[in-house]
């Protein structure tokens, strides 16, 4: 049995970046306290499983030190007052993959002629949230009153998506990486990120977040776009200061976009309490509480100490939820990889232009039966 050498540091350097408790690893490798500490050495099998187990490349394990990782695109999470820790090997995969169907959309999309988006860039920081909410409402068409008419929250996050993707943008929802739920995504490492692109515009959306978090999240992605501009954010909903000045205004912008303020201020009623007018304003409007929250202080409805407490009262009870997963598999395999991205993908594939086993990594599938039930689902295979 041919044993190699595998530097202990990177080991363990591994393991702690994949985050997975020792013990649990421990349980799967049983010599791995000995490899950790140089007693013993692994099989190359035995470190192209544990490679696996760590989300590693396995290259990586016979470094002299371990490498440099950054997150690819702008990281507008950072707070002034805090520092972030390094990105957890889910989020760099989920964004790796991202870029790589980005890659292949803008070369899709350049070959069969798709002109490129005059909104994508089109905002800058100077330009009033007001002005660009009012934009982002127009080209969409997703406005409160098309809201109203959904009955609930996941229909009015499935317009939105949809009538983003008829724009032109790219909408990736998942709560895992790729297709493994072995390895669902934390929001409170990141509700989201935006790949600006001239012809293929990303947003990735965390699913594992609530749907009314995911509205405001595509919202705020959005605004990143209109400034043409990368980013991975995690600011949520909350009116801070301290922020990038980039994740101030787009959540100025989302917020105005789902809350348009003369439109809520024609609905307030000044007799009415607190908790009976989040919840009849957050129906209406297909939004969080804290949106709600955050618009009635913007609207001068609520002072800020008693706005203070509501906001603490609700982040608890969100912190309580169980978010379920579940539905059903082909829905779910567009969500995660867009509608739009599924249909250019499916057709190229067919036309002989894109490998199958290409076509089946970008999607997360393995059988073309799958495929080919993805094709009809999109409308390319009749």
């Amino acid at each position: 049995m041919i044993r190699v050498a595998v530097n202990p540091h990177l080991l363990r350097w591994a393991r702690e970046r994949s985050g997975i408790p020792f013990d649990s690893l421990a349980k799967r490798f049983k010599r791995l306290p000995e490899w950790e500490d140089g007693e013993t050495r692994p099989t190359l099998k035995q470190v192209e499983a544990f490679a696996r187990a760590v989300h590693v490349p396995v290259g990586y394990l016979f470094l002299t030190e371990p490498p440099e990782e950054t997150i690819p695109i702008p990281d507008f999470r950072t707070h002034v007052a805090h520092e972030l820790t390094r990105p957890s090997p889910d989020l760099l995969d989920t964004i790796y993959m991202c870029q790589e169907r980005q890659s292949w959309y803008r070369d899709f999309a350049r070959v069969s002629g798709r002109p490129e988006l005059d909104f994508v860039g089109h905002a800058s920081l100077e330009a009033s949230p007001e002005s660009v909410a009012n934009q982002m409402r127009e080209r969409l068409g997703f406005d409160p009153a098309a809201r109203r008419e959904c009955s609930t929250w996941t229909d009015a996050l499935r317009l939105f998506i949809r009538q983003t993707d008829e724009v032109g943008v790219l909408v990736m929802v998942s709560g895992v990486v790729m297709s493994n739920n072995r390895r669902p995504l934390d929001p409170a490492e990141f509700r989201g990120f935006a790949l600006s692109d001239p012809v293929a515009p990303l947003v990735f959306i965390n699913g594992r977040d609530t749907k009314a978090a995911q509205m405001f999240t595509l919202a705020h992605e959005l605004a990143h776009l209109w400034l043409g501009a990368s980013a991975l954010s995690n600011l949520g909903v909350a009116p801070q200061s301290g922020f990038r000045r980039e994740e101030v205004w787009c959540n100025a912008v989302a917020a105005e976009f789902l809350v348009p303020l003369d439109v809520l201020r024609s609905d307030l009623r000044w007799n009415e309490q607190l908790p009976e007018a989040l919840s009849r304003l957050a129906r209406a409007f297909k939004v969080s509480k804290l949106v709600i929250l955050r618009r009635l202080l913007d609207a001068g409805w609520i002072e800020r100490s008693r706005f203070n407490v509501a906001w603490e009262r609700e982040i608890e009870h969100l912190t309580r939820l169980v978010r379920g997963g579940g539905g059903d598999f082909y829905n779910t395999t567009l969500a995660r990889v867009s509608h739009r991205f599924a249909r250019a993908l499916v057709a190229s594939t067919l036309e002989g232009h894109t490998l199958y086993r290409d076509a089946f990594r970008m999607l997360g599938v393995r059988k073309t039966k799958t495929f080919n039930k993805l094709g009809r689902e999109v409308g390319v295979i009749g």
